[in-house]
C-alpha cells in the first residue's frame, strides 16, 4: 500500500514537472522580442497590445466628432551617431574577446563550440556611416498608414479641402519629426490633390525654433528639468547595474566569454536595433533568454519612468502649456459649433509630431498607465513607486507608452441634447480608447470634467481660469517650469 502511494506521488510529481516544462517551452516559443524593446519598439509590433480588462464605451449615434488633437512621436529612426560609435567599439571589444577564446580553444574545444557563429568577424551594420538619427523607410511607412487610418476613421472631419488653418500640422525642428509629419500628411491627403500618379497635394508643416519651442520641446527649454535629469542620470545607472551584472554573469557562463557590464549593455542595444530596424531577432537578441530580455526591458522602462515619466512631477509639469493648447483648440471648436460657423472657416484638426520626451510627459498629464491609487498621489505631487520588476506585471511599459510613432489622439464629440449640445472628449492611445482616471476611468469624458482632470487639478483650475496664457510661458514653462 505504501509502495503504491509512493508510486502515485512520483507519477504526480513527474506529471507536474512535465506540465511546467511544457508551459515554459510554450511561453518561450510565443515570446516575441519585438514587443519587448521598450521605446525602441516598432509601432506595428505593439500597437495592438491592449488592456484586455478594459471595455471601451459605446459612443451614442447622435454624437459626432467635431475636432481632433494628435500628439505623435516620430517614426522608427536609425541609431544616432553617438550610438553608432558605441557599436563600433563593441565590434572592437568582441574581437579581443574572441581572440582570447580562439587561443583558449586549443585547450578546450568544447568551450569554443558554445560561441554563436555570428559573433566571429561581426561588424556593425552602420559601420562607416557618418550621419544618424534620421527617419527610416519603416518609420515613413508607420506614419503614412497612421494618416490613412485616421482619415478613414474620422472621414467627415477630413472631408474639407485642405487649408493650413483647417488642418494645422506642427513638428519640432528635428528632421525625423518633420519628416514624420510629411509622411503622415501624405497618407492623410493621399488622393486628394493633383500631384503625380498618387494625386498628392502640398501641405504646410510649421516648426518653432529649437531654442524656444516650449510646446513640443519643453524638455529643452526648461532649465529646472535639465538640472534634475543631469543629477538623476548617475543614480539611474546605479539602479540598472545589478541587472546588467546578473545578465553578464549568465552570458559569460553560457557562452564561455568574459562579458562585462558594458558588453551586455551594448549587446542589448544592438538587439533592439537589429530587431526594430532589420527584423533580425536570432543574433544579438538570441543571446538572451526571454526572462533576461524582460529584465533588460525593465531597466529601460525604469530609466524613462524616472527621467521622463511619473518619477518626478517636473517631468510632466513642464508639458502643461501643450495640454493647455489642446484644451484651447477644443474651446475654439465648440465656439465655432455654437456660433454655426460655416464649414471650411474653422480648424478641425491640430496635428503635432515630436519625440518620446514629448509624448511621455503628455501621457502622464492625462493620467495614463496608472495603477490603483496612483492618480490621487500625482494630484498631490507625491512620488510614485518605480514599475514592478519582472516577473511581476506592470502597466508602465515603454513599448506601449511611447514606441516609435506612438500617439495620443484626443477627439472632441458634440452630442446634441434636447435644447443644447453636450461635449465629450475621448482619448485614444496608439489608436485604442483608454480610460481616464480623473473621469471615473471612462474613455468618454464630459469636456467640462476633462478640462480639470489633469494631475494638478487643484492648481490647473487656478492656472487656466485666473491667469492668462502668458503666465504659463513666462513663469511656468520657462524659468521655473
Amino acid at each position: 500500500m505504501r509502495m503504491a502511494s509512493s508510486m502515485c506521488f512520483l507519477l504526480l510529481l513527474l506529471l507536474s514537472l512535465s506540465l511546467s516544462l511544457s508551459s515554459s517551452i510554450a511561453e518561450e516559443e510565443s515570446f516575441d522580442v519585438r514587443q519587448h524593446l521598450s521605446t525602441v519598439s516598432r509601432y506595428n509590433a505593439v500597437k495592438d497590445v491592449t488592456d484586455s480588462n478594459f471595455v471601451p464605451s459605446t459612443i451614442p449615434n447622435e454624437c459626432k466628432p467635431i475636432h481632433i488633437n494628435l500628439v505623435a512621436r516620430h517614426g522608427t529612426r536609425s541609431p544616432t551617431k553617438k550610438r553608432m560609435r558605441e557599436l563600433d567599439r563593441l565590434a572592437a571589444s568582441l574581437e579581443v574577446l574572441l581572440s582570447d577564446a580562439k587561443r583558449d580553444a586549443q585547450k578546450d574545444n568544447e568551450a569554443a563550440n558554445k560561441i554563436p557563429a555570428w559573433l566571429w568577424g561581426w561588424k556593425s551594420p552602420w559601420k562607416g556611416k557618418e550621419k544618424g538619427g534620421e527617419l527610416v523607410i519603416q518609420g515613413e511607412d508607420e506614419l503614412f498608414h497612421l494618416g490613412t487610418r485616421i482619415r478613414e476613421r474620422f472621414e467627415d472631419l477630413f472631408a474639407e479641402d485642405y487649408h493650413p488653418d483647417i488642418y494645422t500640422i506642427k513638428a519640432t525642428q528635428v528632421p525625423r519629426a518633420s519628416a514624420s509629419a510629411v509622411a503622415f500628411g501624405m497618407g492623410l491627403f493621399n488622393g486628394k490633390g493633383s500631384l503625380g500618379p498618387g494625386r498628392h497635394r502640398a501641405f504646410a508643416v510649421i516648426s518653432e525654433s529649437r531654442a524656444s519651442d516650449r510646446m513640443l520641446r519643453f524638455f529643452d527649454t526648461c532649465q529646472t528639468y535639465k538640472d534634475y535629469r543631469n543629477n538623476q542620470e548617475p543614480a539611474v545607472d546605479k539602479l540598472k547595474e545589478p541587472i546588467l551584472d546578473e545578465v553578464s554573469s549568465a552570458l559569460s557562463k553560457r557562452y564561455q566569454l568574459n562579458f562585462t557590464r558594458q558588453h551586455t549593455a551594448s549587446l542589448w542595444f544592438l538587439c533592439k536595433q537589429e530587431a526594430s530596424l532589420l527584423d533580425i531577432t536570432e543574433q544579438a537578441c538570441g543571446l538572451f533568454t526571454s526572462s533576461e530580455v524582460s529584465l533588460l526591458e525593465w531597466t529601460d522602462d525604469l530609466e524613462f519612468f524616472i527621467l521622463k515619466g511619473y518619477g518626478k512631477s517636473i517631468n510632466y509639469r513642464m508639458g502643461m502649456p501643450l495640454l493647455q493648447d489642446v484644451v484651447q483648440s477644443m474651446e475654439q471648436a465648440i465656439k465655432a459649433k455654437e456660433e454655426h460657423h460655416t464649414p471650411g472657416s474653422y480648424e478641425k484638426a491640430r496635428l503635432r509630431f515630436a519625440h518620446a520626451e514629448t509624448i511621455v510627459p503628455f501621457s502622464c498629464l492625462l493620467g495614463l498607465f496608472l495603477e490603483g491609487a496612483e492618480f490621487s498621489k500625482i494630484q498631490h505631487e507625491q512620488a510614485l513607486d518605480v514599475p514592478a520588476k519582472p516577473p511581476q506585471k506592470r502597466k508602465w511599459r515603454g513599448s506601449t507608452v511611447a514606441p516609435f510613432a506612438g500617439n495620443n489622439i484626443l477627439v472632441l464629440y458634440s452630442c446634441p441634447s434636447k435644447n443644447s449640445s453636450d461635449y465629450f472628449v475621448r482619448v485614444l492611445h496608439n489608436e485604442v480608447p483608454v480610460p481616464l482616471p480623473g473621469c471615473d476611468d471612462s474613455d468618454f469624458c464630459p469636456f467640462e470634467v476633462f478640462k480639470v482632470l489633469k494631475p494638478y487639478a487643484y492648481l490647473s483650475v487656478l492656472w487656466m481660469v485666473v491667469y492668462p496664457l502668458k503666465f504659463w510661458y513666462v513663469s511656468f514653462a520657462g524659468k521655473s517650469c
